[in-house]
């Protein structure tokens, strides 16, 4: 069957599959890249600290890239009697309390601040005593989160576990001229609370499982373009190997009756 081909005619069709193979092959390996491609996560500079403003606007929703960016506010006012506390936020898994300061920036703008941790709701009210006697620091800084859902907070029970901005707007005192959609998380606890862990965005990569079926298909065809080259050839060697049928003798014929 090698003999065959070897042949200038078969040794034409092997790099005439070839080249088909390596054409779906390449097809093959663009639609992996695609896959790998579009699953990759733009690399986002969320650990380079920026100025909040130039992320942000009040009033507005928070864009989906903003998600987890270290920021900057600057001197911020805390308003009295604005304290929230929320339950069940954990902190290195062990579950505890929020202490939520209502922050008036420099430009009239209100923003939620979670200013640190406890585990015990009468340390998150002695830090709240100690912070309405003490000016804040003169820069915050932290990580920048999208609000909450209202809906977890247990309202019927008197209980509030979610840093929802929309919820929160309603029990702050004083009505706001402009609120930050999203809400910070300072990176700098204040004295009698533990700085909450704030990790940055998890940037998983996923793959699209449908250019990765598409690669298969073509790596598939490519091994059948050398198969059916395979195929031919050796039909063509069959064909020629065949035993050679010997001529049928005439059967003899019958007599007939006269």
């Amino acid at each position: 069957m090698w003999q065959v081909a070897r042949r200038p005619r078969w040794i034409a069709a092997l790099v005439l599959a070839l080249g088909v193979a390596s054409a779906f092959a390449a097809l093959g390996q663009w639609q992996l890249a695609r896959s790998v491609e579009g699953g990759q996560v733009t690399e986002e500079q969320t650990e380079s600290s920026v100025p909040l403003t130039s992320i942000a606007v009040p009033q507005k929703p928070m864009p989906s890239d903003t998600i987890g960016q270290l920021v900057t506010v600057g001197d911020v006012t805390w308003v009295a009697g604005d304290w929230i506390v929320l339950s069940d936020r954990s902190n290195h898994a062990e579950p505890g309390y929020w202490v939520v300061a209502h922050a008036v920036t420099q430009t009239g703008a209100s923003l939620a601040v979670a200013l640190g941790w406890t585990a015990s709701a009468d340390a998150a009210a002695s830090a709240i005593t100690t912070l309405e006697a003490t000016p804040p620091a003169a820069s915050l800084s932290g990580r920048y989160l999208p609000t909450e859902s209202p809906q977890q907070s247990d309202f019927e029970a008197g209980k509030h576990s979610a840093l929802a901005v929309s919820e929160l707007v309603n029990l702050w005192a004083d009505a706001p001229d402009g609120v930050y959609s999203g809400y910070v998380i300072s990176d700098q606890a204040p004295a009698g609370l533990e700085t909450i862990d704030a990790p940055p965005p998890n940037n998983e990569v996923s793959l699209n499982l449908l250019n990765i079926f598409y690669a298969i298909e073509w790596v598939i065809f490519a091994g059948f373009a050398i198969f059916l080259w395979y195929r031919l050839v050796k039909d063509a060697w069959e064909e020629e190997n065949l035993p050679q049928e010997s001529p049928a003798e005439p059967s003899p014929q019958e007599p007939t009756l006269n």
